[in-house]
């Protein structure tokens, strides 16, 4: 569970491609963000919601737990506090001057940047006491100032940290004889040193990427998202701000309950997990590792050294892509999850290949494979017009309706579905995404066959291709990367 909470932490820390001069990384921490109350409320009080992407100075978490006698509640609050990095030059006087970069004999160039301080507060209290009213405690982190010198007597770096000031106060409420609501609230208690500053400023005096972990002893935590059926009503009833809580635990544990929520500012399944071919961190929302991976690969010289320059953090990504192993990269491509355990997997039908079995996909060729639309065989090169369904569409494909598009290839899904990739005639990048394999997808009763232009035949006979190579083809799920929770 602490890989997951981790990754929730650094969240959005730093976005590819790394560096301090990316449009993406001068405006960060989008989530579990706890600002003065005042700073916040200047315009109005806030609006609560389920995930934690708005700014706000609380937030609160309800869940239910079944119990047994002397219970005992145990609460992590954690979060980051935000480390402003000031590179300074030394002048001839001996005076220090701030400097957005500064180059050091050594060849190292030191940028000035917005780093941050993890802090984790670990807090506990009897059920029983929790059941006679509110308890609290602080959960703030101090301000602080360090200097380091810079090789040569070139400068120094500055590290400053302000005060953020925040409590936590967890209650429960008996609901069932061994159900009780549990309630635990964080909240920004110092004020804004001014009301009017940028958020870039108020940021200084926050909590950063806040998020909760609840356990304890002689409790059994129930989901919020699929609870079992005695007790929904009581779920209803459970109020949660700018947090998202969910069941912890690894893929062992199944059912309803569980030994650990994670209350975090974004939203997540119950029991998630960060997958085993993932590396390590790379801060990146949704992380897709092999598209990252490969997206650095790509990084110039210039670019690398910028982003190590940005942050310590960035500086290991970029190594750890530098010197990653061809058979660790290859396991980020392609792996393909079990729907469940074998015995509770559905018989594979004959008319559906399980792809989750080796060799499910034997006999299947997206580029001579057809499928009757109509009565039409429909095929790679076919001509047709697209005609989405008016409800459950995406709402990109709605765009669509109406324009002529060709067919690339037949594909099948894990679900035994069949769907057509087309490209759009009047795209002026259709030749590229069929370079790369970048179609939109459609099902066979969305497409209308048309004859081909240059005469009439049959819709599946192919129009002469651009002598162009072109990537070969796969399932929509093939070489679909795994990311982070």
């Amino acid at each position: 569970m602490s890989g997951v909470a981790d990754a929730v932490l650094y969240e959005g820390y730093l976005l590819y491609p790394y560096r301090r001069s990316s449009a993406k990384n001068r405006v960060r921490w989008q989530f579990g963000v706890l600002l003065p109350r005042d700073w916040v409320e200047a315009d109005g009080p806030v609006v609560p919601g389920v995930s934690g992407s708005a700014d706000s100075w609380y937030q609160q978490t309800e869940c239910l737990v079944r119990v047994r006698p002397g219970a005992v509640v145990r609460v992590r609050v954690r979060y980051l506090q935000l480390q402003h990095k000031q590179v300074e030059a030394a002048g001839a006087d001996g005076r220090y001057a701030p400097v957005e970069s500064l180059r050091t004999d050594d060849g190292t160039t030191h940028l000035t940047f917005d780093e941050a301080v993890p802090h984790e507060i670990g807090i506990e209290w009897p059920l029983e006491q929790l059941l006679g009213g509110a308890c609290g405690a602080a959960c703030g982190a101090p301000e602080g100032i360090r200097t380091e010198p810079l090789p040569g007597g070139a400068g120094r770096v500055v590290r400053r940290r302000e005060e953020a000031r925040a409590r936590t106060t967890v209650s429960a409420e008996r609901l069932t004889g061994d159900v009780c609501r549990l309630r635990v609230r964080t909240e920004h208690t110092g004020p804004a040193r001014d009301t009017g500053c940028t958020r870039a400023e108020a940021l200084r005096q926050s909590l950063l990427a806040a998020h909760t972990l609840i356990g304890g002893d002689g409790v059994e935590f129930v989901s919020l998202i699929d609870p079992p059926t005695g007790l929904r009503e009581q779920v209803r009833g459970c109020r949660n701000d700018f947090t998202f809580p969910v069941l912890g635990g690894g893929p062992e544990e199944t059912g309803g309950t569980g030994r650990v929520v994670l209350s975090a500012p974004i939203i997540l399944p119950d029991r998630p997990q960060v997958a085993p071919e993932s590396p390590g961190d790379l801060h990146d929302a949704a992380e897709i590792d092999e598209i990252l991976t490969l997206r650095t690969m790509l990084l110039t010289d210039e670019e690398k050294a910028e982003a190590r320059s940005t942050d310590p953090r960035a500086a290991r990504i970029i190594d750890r892509v530098d010197t990653m192993p061809p058979e660790v990269f290859a396991r980020l491509h392609g792996a393909i999850r079990s729907i469940g355990p074998a015995s509770r997997r559905p018989a594979p039908s004959p008319e559906r290949p399980a792809w989750w079995r080796e060799g499910g996909d034997d006999g299947l060729s997206p580029a001579t494979d057809t499928v009757l639309v109509g009565e039409v065989a429909v095929g790679r090169g076919s001509r047709v017009r697209l005609r989405p369904r008016a409800r459950g569409a995406d709402a990109q494909d709605m765009f669509l309706a109406g324009r002529p598009a060709e067919v690339a290839g037949v594909f099948h899904d894990v679900d035994g579905s069949v769907h057509l990739a087309v490209t759009v005639d009047d795209d002026p990048a259709a030749e590229l995404h069929g370079w790369y394999g970048r179609f939109h997808y459609f099902r066979p009763d969305e497409l209308e066959p048309l004859p081909h232009a240059d005469g009439p035949g049959p819709a599946h006979e192919p129009r002469p291709q651009s002598p162009r190579p072109r990537r070969p083809a796969g399932r929509p799920e093939e070489g679909r990367p795994y990311g982070r929770p």
